[in-house]
């Protein structure tokens, strides 16, 4: 089950110290996001699928010239929301 991508691009997501809506932030943050989840994959295979679903994500603004998230194809962003983790899965962060 997807959610609705509103709620998707409105949820807050830490960045820089602050949090702002997922939907605001820019490739050069997600690119970032990616960067930084990497270098941290050695964590286990979790870590790197979400790495992995931010460098996707990011190369996908790259390629459509998307300025920020909400930008991207509804479609094509619905395809990563769930590896991106910026929503609790379903049940909650504890299931």
């Amino acid at each position: 089950m997807h959610p609705e991508p509103d709620a998707l691009l409105a949820q807050p997501v830490a960045t820089g110290g602050a949090a702002k809506p997922f939907g605001e932030w820019t490739v050069e943050e997600v690119g970032a996001r990616a960067a930084e989840l990497k270098q941290s994959a050695s964590v286990g295979p979790p870590i790197a699928a979400v790495a992995r679903a931010w460098g996707q994500l990011a190369r996908r603004m790259e390629t459509d010239g998307a300025a920020t998230v909400t930008d991207v194809d509804r479609a094509a962003l619905g395809e990563l929301e769930k590896g991106l983790r910026v929503l609790p899965p379903e049940g909650g962060l504890l299931r």
